[in-house]
């Protein structure tokens, strides 16, 4: 039976329909999601795919190369503040959106290879406080680059950002395509999901390439990586580089659905729930931190619009005030699955055998 199920998955046509009906579920999802929980939740879709897209690009970094890197969300703020600068009032200049979002992932692998090149040395934890400074420290810059000039707006942010658009075709205003009106929010999530399915493929092809397994030799190795005549500096500059990459295009990404940007958006929490995704979803396989990304994404929103009527059936009262409880459930969730499940929800073959061994 088992031998004739194998055999079955193997066959071209049962990959194929799997395929389509994965593709079906991920066109009707926002339509689903929108009439059981409203249109509220067809935002948290959108977001939902950009902490795919940002969990992807930090995999590279701490799942391929194994960097531990806490100041990843540094590259998502530069991505979306030179979205922002550049398609909006504060500086009247508009550029379009298919200009805007290459500059952005340019400028983030810039940054990327900045915050590389003085680190190649340091590894655990020395590693991880440096990036952790290194993304506080674009927050604050991004906080104070208002005096003498006023180059970010500081605190109050950048407003009025132009929307993603492409031609006469803008994604901040509700279309209809083949007899179907759809909002913005739709929009936003097809074209999302297109960046996110083309950086799961980018991913998949560095995972099998010559680099993704020079990543994972320096990850399991570097001194072993070194002695085999990987150039650790140049990959590990490269990891830094690719992973800003995505970041930066999420980042853009992000301004444009907003229409606003401020530093309070790119806070050292930020990087860390980006972390937990890959950790949680399982380091280096992709399948694993998209799970984690959507789990990251939708759990603390679930829990949100869940906790008040709980208390209300329960006690008819409100005893605990949601947004703390709704924190602490977050947490314990997290902590059980570290408890019970120590390579993540969905860990990669590698990964679950050494931590078996």
């Amino acid at each position: 039976m088992n031998a004739r199920f194998e055999a079955l998955k193997r066959h071209p046509a049962a990959k194929w329909t799997g395929l389509l009906l994965v593709a079906a579920a991920l066109v009707l999802l926002p339509f689903v999601a929108g009439s059981v929980g409203g249109p509220a939740w067809v935002r948290v879709l959108d977001f939902a795919l950009l902490y795919i897209m940002l969990a992807l690009g930090l995999n590279i970094v701490v799942g391929f190369a194994g960097l531990l890197d806490l100041g990843y969300i540094a590259f998502y703020a530069v991505g979306a503040y030179c979205y922002a600068l550049l398609a909006s009032p504060h500086f009247d200049i508009h550029l379009p959106a298919w200009t805007l979002l290459p500059i952005g992932a340019v400028m983030a692998a810039i940054f990327g290879v900045l915050l590389g090149a003085p680190v190649l040395r340091l590894r655990g934890d020395y590693l991880a406080i440096v990036t952790l400074g290194f993304g506080e420290i674009i927050r604050i810059f991004l906080n104070n680059l208002n005096a003498p000039v006023n180059i970010t707006n500081g605190p109050q942010g950048i407003s009025r950002i132009d929307p993603l658009a492409f031609g006469e075709f803008s994604l901040a205003k509700s279309q209809t395509l083949f007899g179907i009106t759809l909002s913005s929010a739709h929009l936003h999530y097809y074209f999302f999901l297109v960046c996110a399915l083309l950086t799961i493929f980018i991913c998949m092809r560095l995972e099998d390439s010559r680099i993704g397994r020079a990543w994972v030799a320096i990850r399991e190795d570097e001194i072993a990586a070194k002695a085999m005549g990987i150039n650790t500096r140049n990959v590990k500059l490269l990891a830094f580089a690719m992973g800003a990459t995505f970041g930066g295009v999420a980042g853009g990404l992000f301004a444009g659905f907003q229409a606003f940007v401020s530093p309070e958006s790119f806070i050292l929490m930020e990087s860390i729930v980006v972390l937990c995704a890959v950790v949680l979803g399982g380091m280096g396989n992709i399948p694993g931190v998209v799970l984690g990304g959507i789990i990251l994404a939708t759990l603390p929103e679930f829990l949100r619009y869940t906790i008040m009527p709980a208390q209300q059936y329960l006690f008819g009262k409100q005893i605990v005030d949601p947004e703390v409880l709704r924190t602490l459930l977050f947490g314990s969730a997290l902590v059980l699955v570290m408890l019970f499940r120590p390579a993540g929800l969905w860990p990669s073959q590698v990964r679950k055998r050494e931590l078996t061994q």
